[in-house]
């Protein structure tokens, strides 16, 4: 099962309400899979314009994950990276606050941003 990140929802009486009877009869196990569904349903909706969206900012729709290794190399040529994430960004745990700084440039992360703390505060204002 891909990795989940907990969201809070708030619900008006009456859609808790009709969610909750939908449950019972049986459409769904549980509210957590009737939300699922919904959120997945409108983003299949939207597909298109998430399509072209990523598509003209260049991002990465997925997983995307920096090792030591790539950003060294980035960081011997001269090169410093704009990531633009869809998903979800791993900055590998042996890299270090410094080699990130000097090779990332930006940061965008519409999803989870995975790395250690002290990356993390080395690119905070780097990141949005």
């Amino acid at each position: 099962m891909p990795e989940m990140e907990k969201l809070t929802v708030n619900l008006n009486a009456v859609d808790l309400g009709q969610m909750e009877v939908l449950v019972e009869q049986g459409f769904y196990s549980n509210r957590a899979e009737f939300i699922r569904l919904a959120i997945h349903d409108q983003l299949a909706k939207h597909s298109e314009t998430l399509r072209e969206t990523t598509r003209r900012e260049a991002s990465v729709v997925g997983a995307m994950v920096c090792t030591k290794q790539i950003l060294m190399q980035h960081q011997a040529a001269g090169t410093q990276l704009a990531l633009r994430v869809v998903g979800v960004l791993t900055i590998a745990d042996d890299v270090t606050p410094s080699l990130a700084r000097d090779v990332i440039e930006s940061v965008v992360v519409r999803g989870i941003f995975k790395a250690t703390k002290d990356v993390k505060d080395a690119l905070a204002d780097r990141t949005t």
